[in-house]
């Protein structure tokens, strides 16, 4: 249980919040207490040098964001450009801030905090490694995204 308490140790009463969000066709979830912002990357810089997954910088509302292209993070195919304009969901972590750059926004799901269940063994390592767990869902299975995974010590050294 240990490895699923930074996502339940949140939680007001036996539920928590996710803002779902879709990355090349599979349902995440991101708990909403680390959600700041949903917005539509614009004027995205690119940084020499940077990691792969970092698409570049952009400033949004005067602040300076660094944007992760989560289907990079997550070795999933880049997107094809089917003129659909990206979104992303804006975090904070280490006092920095951070646009995932996603497919599209979901809904806020609020689902009991027992319902999530450790990350399968036979989910792929590279999502298993930034996954707090799984919710079953009707028909679908959400990965529930670890924040701080997704931008821990490997992008943090690679930036």
């Amino acid at each position: 249980m240990s490895e699923l308490g930074n996502v339940a140790g949140d939680a007001s009463g036996d539920t928590v919040e996710y803002v779902t969000v879709v990355i090349a066709g599979q349902l995440f979830g991101i708990p909403i207490r680390k959600v700041e912002d949903v917005f539509f990357p614009q004027s995205i810089t690119p940084v020499p040098l940077a990691a792969d997954e970092i698409a570049g910088i952009l400033n949004l509302r005067g602040r300076i964001v660094t944007a992760i292209c989560l289907r990079r993070r997550l070795d999933l195919p880049d997107r094809n450009d089917d003129g659909a304009m990206p979104m992303a969901v804006g975090v904070e972590h280490k006092g920095e801030s951070y646009g995932l750059i996603i497919d599209e926004v979901g809904e806020v799901l609020r689902l009991a905090v027992d319902g999530l269940e450790a990350a399968p063994g036979n989910l792929d390592k590279r999502w298993r490694s930034v996954a707090a767990g799984v919710h079953k869902l009707e028909g679908r299975l959400m990965v529930v995204l670890d924040v701080e995974q997704v931008l821990g010590a490997e992008l943090s050294a690679a930036a």
